[in-house]
């Protein structure tokens, strides 16, 4: 009986306790604590940085293909992605990377920012142009793979609005430096961003504002041939302003190694599989002007460099590869950086500003020279013979657009889609079309994600018909020469 008692008095106990519990309390049960649904400002940046850098630097045939629009390299035994077929879904894929594990990241760190206490004031807005210079290059990138894009309406599920109208490039563009003249302003360089959670400068905010600088200049020139009075007038904001003046300034990230490695080294060591050779377009003329930066960059076949032709088979052994880290090559080390927008980079754009002309730079030749000797030292490439090859390969301002273009093309290997802007814009080198191939030229733009086709129908087909169709020969608007 007393055993009865006191389990109807517990129950009962049990029963008045969760009657005297707030619909709070009860609610908390359901809490996470360790899975938080609210993600920090400086988690998001990594998460953005990490996607954004492993997927615009990776070779992999699934996702952007720039190293096959440029020619910087082909393939061996698979070579559909030579000839340009984009049966693997490669442009969904960079689109989903892009937005939504890139910029989604970016946009939703500044948003989660405001409800996260800092106590300094100017390091706080430090961390939120962080986050805003990083999605401006970001979308950079999108535009000028793809054209028109969803921008003023884009990263709005929250609103419901899911299926975002198309914006012209170029009113992306006059926003993009509109955002970049903004946030230059709010930077206080004396003080730290994220620090140790910003996987590029580490919170360096003088290396952030040169690099949204950088980038200003960047657009600045790829209106050169479109719009010249902007493009001149960007390109001297950006340079008084102060751009990247060394390689330490280079908005580059390093990668961990371990279960974080560099795409390259990824795809072309870690997966045991043999698929990618050099290109004969980009050996070719560095054995025509004797460049030391082979030696650096690739093997040889019974003492020869010899690239592989684009959209045909490639025997592995027969042609150059890249250099093994263990016979001194860097670009296969699990560590190495992915270089996004460089210091040979804005040397180069300077040359071009400099021989164009109303850019406030004079001398071409002297830029010109600075940049071979940067790309030469960063590759481990002595002065002397450093030297040597300018002095065999001086710059020719009379043909300007092939010494800028060339010197680009080589520099900027495994920077594919730096030098796609290049090869674009100065339209240098003249890349072929392979035999074979699924499309009608060398692709200057990639075609929309085929899921826009289901999910956003009208607003992409008004974009196809806008940019002049959803080809891959559809030029950017300030690709007109």
């Amino acid at each position: 009986m007393k055993n009865i008692f006191k389990t109807i008095s517990l129950s009962f106990l049990v029963i008045l306790t969760m009657l005297s519990c707030s619909k709070e309390d009860i609610a908390k049960l359901n809490e996470d604590g360790k899975h938080p649904l609210d993600l920090p400002a400086e988690t998001l940046l990594r998460m953005g940085q990490e996607q954004f850098f492993y997927y615009t630097f990776t070779p992999n045939v699934n996702y952007n293909n720039f190293r096959f629009f440029t020619q910087q390299i082909v393939e061996t035994t698979y070579f559909d992605e030579t000839r340009y077929d984009f049966g693997r879904n490669q442009p969904r894929n960079n689109w989903n990377r892009m937005y939504v594990n890139t910029l989604n990241n970016f946009a939703q760190g500044k948003e989660n920012l405001e409800d996260e206490i800092i106590a300094d004031q100017d390091i706080k807005d430090n961390m939120w142009a962080t986050l805003e210079v990083a999605e401006i290059i970001a979308w950079e990138h999108i535009v000028d793979t793809y054209g028109d894009v969803p921008y003023f309406d884009a990263l709005n599920a929250s609103g419901e609005n899911f299926a975002p109208v198309y914006d012209d490039a170029r009113s992306i563009y006059d926003d993009l430096v509109t955002r970049i003249d903004a946030v230059v302003a709010m930077i206080d360089t004396s003080k730290p961003g994220f620090g140790k959670g910003d996987l590029v400068y580490g919170g360096d905010m003088d290396k952030w504002r040169k690099a949204a600088n950088s980038l200003k200049f960047r657009l600045a020139m790829n209106l050169a041939d479109v719009d010249a009075g902007t493009s001149k007038s960007w390109a001297s904001e950006a340079l008084a302003a102060g751009v990247i003046d060394s390689e330490e300034e280079a908005y580059s990230m390093n990668f961990a190694g371990g279960t974080f490695n560099n795409p390259v080294y990824d795809d072309f060591i870690a997966s045991g599989r043999r698929d990618f050779v050099a290109s004969l377009v980009t050996i070719d003329p560095m054995n025509d002007r004797n460049d030391p930066r082979r030696e650096v960059w690739f093997t040889t076949v019974d003492g020869n460099y010899i690239g592989g032709v684009p959209g045909v088979g490639n025997p592995f052994s027969s042609f150059s590869q890249y250099k093994p880290t263990e016979e001194g090559g860097f670009m296969l080390d699990p560590m190495a950086s992915a270089n996004l927008l460089s210091y040979e980079e804005i040397l180069l754009l300077k040359t071009e500003a400099a021989q164009r002309g109303g850019y406030g730079l004079s001398n071409p030749a002297d830029y010109y020279e600075q940049s071979v000797l940067a790309s030469m030292e960063l590759n481990g490439v002595s002065d002397s013979d450093a030297q040597a090859y300018l002095a065999a390969n001086p710059y020719d301002a009379s043909n300007w657009k092939k010494s800028i273009g060339a010197e680009a093309y080589t520099a900027l290997f495994n920077r594919a889609f730096a030098s796609w802007n290049f090869v674009r814009r100065l339209d240098y080198p003249a890349l072929e079309n392979p035999e074979s191939s699924f499309v009608d030229d060398v692709p200057v733009r990639m075609p929309y994600s085929d899921q826009e086709y289901l999910l956003n129908e009208t607003n992409v087909e008004s974009a196809a018909q806008a940019i002049g169709g959803d080809d891959v020969t559809t030029k950017l608007f300030w690709d007109v020469n």
